[in-house]
């Protein structure tokens, strides 16, 4: 998957297009990843005896890798990347600027 967790991310598809935040977990295995204030899902939950509150909670839903970019500061926005090693490791590169985004 090209996003691990901890990239800032664009989104490019769906209701959220062009927002951009950091993603909060990667789900390889499914090819999702969650990002912070995108698809955000409301659930309403009962108080229980416990001396739990309820209420509304807000909690950020899964989307598909596919929908978000690679977020690049250089540029302000979402780029491709392709993988070069530098180094002996491997690092993510912007094909438009060639900026490298891994830290």
């Amino acid at each position: 998957m090209h996003i691990k967790t901890g990239d800032k991310v664009q989104v490019i598809k769906g209701k959220d297009k062009g927002k951009v935040g950091k993603v909060l977990e990667a789900l390889p295995k499914k090819n999702r990843v969650v990002v912070e204030g995108v698809n955000v899902q409301i659930k309403h939950k009962k108080p229980t005896q416990a001396g739990q509150q309820g209420g509304i909670i807000e909690t950020e839903g899964a989307i598909h890798a596919s929908n978000v970019l690679l977020f690049d500061e250089k540029l302000g926005r979402g780029v491709r990347t392709r993988t070069e090693i530098v180094d002996g490791k491997k690092v993510r590169v912007s094909t438009k600027s060639g900026n490298k985004l891994d830290k």
